[in-house]
Parts: C-alpha cells; structure tokens; sequence
C-alpha cells in the first residue's frame, strides 16, 4: 500500500474542500498541501488525527507594504472531525527554511500530497543539500529524543506508542550525522539503520504491527531491548565533523525561488483572465 493509499477517498476530498475554503476565505493561493504526521512517517493507528500542512501566498502585491513584518504570515483552524489544517506563508516558510526549520524540511518530503499548484516545492527540494545545516538537524533531533524518552518511557509501565516518539527523532539523528544531509521522513527508510541489530529491529516491528492495526496501544511493561537501544544511543558522543559554513549564495538562492513564485503567481492570474 502506497502511502497515498492511506488517506481514505472521502477524508482527502473533505480535505481538499477545507483547503480550498481556506484559500477563498484568506484570498490566498496554496502552492502545496501535504500530510505531516505520523500518516506521512508511517506509524499511524486506525484513528490517528490527519495533520494537514500547506504553504501559501497572497497575490504579489501583499508583500510589497511597510507594515508586512506586522502582518500574520498562518493559517490555523481547529482540529475538526480528526483534521489538523495549518499552513505558513511562503516568506515565512523560506525564512525558515534559511534557518533549516526540520518541520519545513519534512514537509517538501512528504510522500502524502493533497495538493500542488506550483513549483514551489520541487524547487525546494532541490535547493534542499545546498541550504540544510546538518549541525542543526542533529541538534534537533537528539534534543526531542532525549525530551520524549524522559517524559515517555523511563516508568516501568509505559504507553507503547510513544517508543515511535522516541525512536525516530533518534534515528533521524543518525542519519543526519552519519550522512551529512537531511533525513528521509518515512520510518521505514530510518529503520535501515538498524539491519545490523536483528533484536531491536524485531521489537520494533512487533510494536509497528500493533500500532498500525489496533486504535491505541495501551499501557505495558518497557521493552528492555528497546530502552537499553535507546539510552547507548544518546550516551554516544556526537560524531565530531566541521559545522556546515552558510554560503553567501544561500540567501541569493532562496530569493531567487521567492520571486520565481511571485512570477509563477502574476503568470497564472494572466492567463486565467484572459
């Protein structure tokens, strides 16, 4: 099964009618709409909420005013029958971008596309080895295993889901350190790092299974194999290599794609009222 497949036909419509109104009541344009969480890494249960998350623009005109850093630059709704709609500006989201924003950064790799009305993305992706900063990724990472490890699984009795909160930020992490670039998103390309653990890889497989047929794990005892992975894994030291240094290009870069967006824009709306 594809994870385009896992969105039912009727939510992705409904989805699809609430982008579409978010457009019309914002009067923006969304350039692309994907789904985030843990439908899109590959560990969702039967009734996991669908995270919803999109990048839009105003007509060009928007951005050229004196009070644009005072002026809201996201989208939020509600969640609404188990959908979480969200979307940040295209300035916002490039500025962020800059900073290597890993929340970005899983977005434009996002297998669960609802939506895509331009280049933007593409564009993104390719941008992507040039601009992510491997440093702040690592950073990152390590930092919401460490968090979710603490505040999850360190009791006797722990909720079982909450090993996938743990193990892919962790996983992630490896990957950006041991390969200098950005992590995949799904779970299934992290878990490739562990085919020389046979044990580790077996529990989680089990925990998987479970997690993807059954509407909530519940309460259970530790998995140790599991928790002794985990704390060797963040005990390890950092694998020493020199920072990634910020080209001057970088921000020359990410201009250029802002403004080929807003060309992208004013050459549609051309052509649809003519």
């Amino acid at each position: 099964m594809t994870p385009q497949a896992t969105i039912p036909d009727d939510v992705r419509a409904e989805i699809l009618v609430r982008l579409r109104r978010a457009e019309t009541e914002h009067s923006v344009r969304i350039l692309f709409a994907i789904e985030s969480g843990s439908r899109a890494w590959g560990f969702a249960s039967p009734n996991s909420d669908y995270d919803v998350r999109f990048i839009y623009m105003h007509e060009p005109s928007w951005y050229q005013a004196v009070d644009l850093e005072e002026r809201r630059d996201v989208i939020e709704y509600p969640i609404l029958d188990d959908i979480d709609l969200n979307g940040w500006d295209v300035r916002k989201a490039l500025r962020l971008f800059w900073k290597s924003n890993p929340a970005f950064v899983e977005w434009i790799q996002s297998p669960i596309i609802y939506m895509e009305t331009s280049g933007f993305r593409g564009q993104a992706l390719q941008a992507l080895s040039r601009i992510y900063a491997p440093e702040k990724g690592v950073y990152h990472y390590r930092s919401m295993a460490k968090t979710n490890y603490r505040g999850y699984l360190k009791e006797p009795m722990v909720r079982l889901k909450k090993y996938f909160y743990v193990l892919r930020p962790l996983l992630a992490a490896q990957w950006v350190e041991s390969r200098r670039g950005a992590a995949p998103i799904e779970f299934d390309t992290l878990l490739t790092l562990l085919s020389d653990q046979k044990d580790v890889l077996a529990a989680v497989h089990t925990l998987l299974a479970q997690k993807r047929n059954t509407p909530e794990l519940g309460m259970a005892p530790a998995v140790p194999v599991l928790n002794e992975f985990i704390e060797a894994a963040l005990l390890q030291e950092i694998r020493e290599a020199p920072k990634k240094s910020r080209s001057p290009g970088v921000v020359d870069l990410l201009n250029d794609i802002f403004h080929r967006t807003l060309r992208e824009y004013e050459a549609t709306t051309e052509l649809s009222s003519s």
